[in-house]
Order: structure tokens, then C-alpha cells, then sequence
């Protein structure tokens, strides 16, 4: 069955379009026009490509780390997806070999069953700095071991990222990570300059919560910061909830950084759509005060940010307008991965992820969602 939709407005990646149908099939846009025989919906707002998350540790009351489950990733889908994200790369934290295993397989088991909007896995530690461990455990901060390497190098995960800390990775085994088409970003890392370079020469191209647990840049040393901006071909992920980065901060960033290489990340914890307020996560008693995660010794534990909140944050806080963070959200997350071809913009042949926004007020908020061609309500 094909289905057009015609909203008032689409966002394909390059273009606001007026008026202009999308028309699906199989999961797939196959065409920007009306077809004969076509189920037509017309729908209010604006329509953009669905969003991709690529730092997600929880959602709908559940964190991966503590209820490693099919279960989670369903309820992790289902809740980022009220909020635009079609596709999340549910995150680990810092965690044992056994658990890194677990997930690894449960992982494995999503995919295989086409689980809606999983498409891969981050491992964010445990391979990081003691000095910029933030709420990871010290006690599992440790070398990445050759059970590790084998577990990150399978061909049946997804897309696979790996957080890790350059000062006590070495780059042949960077080296070796990317050959097994592990996206390695740098992050939770006290790295020198020159560190950090060796790794992106080494092949690393992300980096995890820019600012955050990160060396500063300071005037006589760049650090892993001055890294980050200075390089033309990584990405960066920024956590624009407000707390995390000053909005100052983040639009000297976004202005000194390459085009298209700054995108949008949650670091959300399990409260997003759910009415969780506080929860234990690994020896710390977490709770939500207005839109903060922290636990009692006042320390940021991930975030309670959704996707589209973080995009109207980026128009307010960056000063860009609204279909540049809507890309920082979707495309550039995408070509980030790899996967521009079929994620992150509205093009024929892509996957049918869709985010259908209204825009009555300043402040654009989510309609529907659509994976795959299915509207999730």
C-alpha cells in the first residue's frame, strides 16, 4: 500500500518545501508527488527527518545499564520517539566484561528482529580517564582488554560506537577498532593535544559530549577541547539542556567548529517519558529537580533532555535558525555514521523516518513519528 502525506510544510535536509507530498511505500520514500491510488493524508506542521540519538542510556523509566532487556529498548524507542528520535544508539555506561557481553548479544537480538528505531550500540567506557570518570564507576575503569576488542569488533551489532580515552587507548588498537567499522570518539579523557591528534589520525571521528569530562582548552594547551574544534573532520556531541555546557560556550563552539560537523545528543537517563523523579544508578541516588539530573553530591548525571527540546534550545541558544538544528538533530548525525543515504534527510530510496512538528508557536513540539512508514501514534 503506498501512503502520501502532504504537510504544510517539508524539511528535506536542504529545502522548506510548501505543500509538498511525500510518498511512502514498504517503508521507503519513493517519490515527492501524489500517486494514483495512493491512501492521501494531509497533516498539519511541518515534516522533517525523524531524529538520531547517538548517546541514549535510558527512556521510559528504564536505564540499559540496570535492565539490559528487550523490554528497555522497546520502551526506549516508544518514549524518545514522543520527542522526534527515530533512531537511537542506546548507550552503555562504564560497566564489567559480563555486561558488555549481555548487551552486546541483546543487541545482537533487536536487530535481527527489527526492533523499531535501535539501530546500533554505544559503548561509553570503561576505557576512559579516573580524572574525568564523571558519574562512570572508577572501580570498572580499566585497559581494553582482548575480550573487549573481540566483543567491539562483531559484525552484528549495527552501527558501533566506542567512548574511550586516547591517553590510555594506543592507536593501533584505534586502528584496529575502525577496521571492524567501530566509530571511536573521544570523551570522559584528561588527553593533551597531542594525544588527542594521534588518535583522530588513528581514525577517531567523534567526540562525546563536547566540553564535558574532557581536558579545557586552555591558552598554552589545547587539550582535548582545542582538539575538537580545531579538526575540520570529526564530529562533536553536544548536550544543549542548559546545564551541561553555558549557552555561551556552546555558540563559540558551534561557530569555531567545521560546518555540519556539531550534532545534537540527549546523554538522557531513564526519566524521559516517564514520570520517574529520582532513581539509584551504581552506588549514587539520582534526582530530577526542574530539567537537571544530579545526584546528591550535586554532580550531573546524564541528562533529562529530549531530542526536540535540545533543537529549540539549539535555535535560542546557538541563534541558527530552525532547519539548522533540525539537521544537527538528523543529518549530521547521520553522515556522522554513515548512513546519510537512508537516515537524517528526506530522499528517495530512505528509510520513512519521519517527525511531523507543529509550528504555532516558537517553540516547535512533536505531532507524530513515523518509523519505517509506521506512525507510533
Amino acid at each position: 500500500m503506498i501512503t502520501t502525506l502532504i504537510a504544510d510544510q517539508l524539511f528535506d535536509g536542504k529545502t522548506l518545501h510548501v505543500n509538498r507530498p511525500i510518498s511512502i511505500e514498504d517503508g521507503k520514500i519513493i517519490a515527492f508527488d501524489t500517486i494514483k491510488g495512493a491512501t492521501e493524508k494531509k497533516v498539519r506542521g511541518l515534516l522533517t527527518a525523524g531524529f538520531i540519538d547517538t548517546q541514549v542510556n535510558g527512556g521510559g523509566g528504564y536505564l540499559l545499564n540496570q535492565d539490559t532487556n528487550l523490554h528497555t529498548l522497546k520502551a526506549m524507542s516508544t518514549a524518545h520517539a514522543k520527542f522526534g528520535s527515530s533512531s537511537l544508539l542506546p548507550t552503555l555506561i562504564t560497566s564489567n566484561v559480563q555486561k558488555i557481553a549481555q548487551t552486546a548479544d541483546l543487541i545482537s537480538n533487536a536487530i535481527a528482529q527489527h526492533t523499531p528505531g535501535i539501530i546500533g550500540i554505544h559503548f561509553e567506557g570503561p576505557h576512559i580517564s579516573e580524572p574525568k570518570k564523571g558519574i562512570h564507576s572508577g572501580e570498572q575503569i580499566r585497559s581494553l582488554s582482548q575480550q573487549e576488542l573481540d566483543i567491539y569488533c562483531r559484525d552484528d551489532l549495527g552501527i558501533k560506537i566506542v567512548t574511550l580515552a586516547p591517553e590510555n587507548v594506543s592507536c593501533e588498537i584505534i586502528k584496529t577498532l575502525v577496521a571492524h567499522n567501530v566509530h571511536v570518539c573521544l570523551g570522559h579523557s584528561n588527553a593533551t593535544f597531542e594525544q588527542a591528534q594521534a588518535a583522530l589520525a588513528a581514525g577517531a571521528t567523534g567526540f562525546t559530549h563536547l566540553f564535558n569530562a574532557m581536558s579545557a582548552l586552555e591558552s598554552r594547551a589545547p587539550n582535548m577541547v582545542g582538539a575538537a574544534l580545531l579538526d575540520e573532520h570529526s564530529w562533536c556531541g553536544l548536550i544543549l539542556d542548559g546545564h551541561h555546557v553555558h549557552p555561551s560556550s556552546a555558540k563559540l563552539a558551534y561557530r569555531a567548529k567545521a560546518a555540519h560537523k556539531m550534532m545534537l545528543v540527549t546523554d538522557s537517563m531513564s526519566t524521559i517519558g516517564s514520570e520517574q523523579s529520582q532513581f539509584h544508578f551504581d552506588g549514587h541516588d539520582i534526582n530530577l529537580i526542574g530539567d537537571k539530573l544530579t545526584s546528591n553530591s550535586g554532580q550531573l548525571a546524564g541528562s533529562a533532555l529530549n531530542m526536540i527540546t535540545a533543537v529549540n534550545n539549539a535555535t535560542q541558544m546557538l541563534a541558527i535558525p530552525l532547519t539548522d538544528a533540525l539537521n544537527m538533530a538528523s543529518l549530521y548525525p547521520a553522515e556522522f555514521l554513515g548512513i546519510a543515504d537512508t537516515r537524517g534527510q528526506l530522499s528517495i530510496g530512505a528509510n520513512a523516518d519521519l517527525t511531523l512538528l507543529s509550528t504555532t508557536n516558537s517553540s516547535p513540539r512533536v505531532v507524530n513519528t513515523w518509523i519505517g512508514g509506521k506512525a507510533l501514534f
